[in-house]
């Protein structure tokens, strides 16, 4: 979901103001459960983000508690249907 943030973004003129929008975006919508998974992904490295992604985890606030496993297994389920 970072990645299809990013990818709107990518699209303006001024970086910056592209990497802010995403950290602006995840900070509004996303609630805490979903920044802790996002910096889980990020502190391991950030495989599969996109750079302008990368940038962005600078400007995002970070959720005070670690995700719980049950939590991962949630985040990532196929909610269809």
């Amino acid at each position: 979901m970072a990645n299809q943030i990013g990818t709107f973004f990518e699209s303006k003129q001024d970086r910056a103001e592209g990497v802010h929008g995403i950290a602006e975006h995840i900070n509004k919508f996303w609630e805490p459960r979903m920044r802790r998974h996002f910096f889980e992904v990020f502190d391991a490295g950030g495989d599969g983000f996109k750079p302008i992604v990368m940038e962005a985890a600078a400007q995002i606030r970070r959720p005070s508690q670690p995700i719980s496993p049950e939590h991962v297994a949630e985040a990532n389920a196929d909610v269809s249907g």
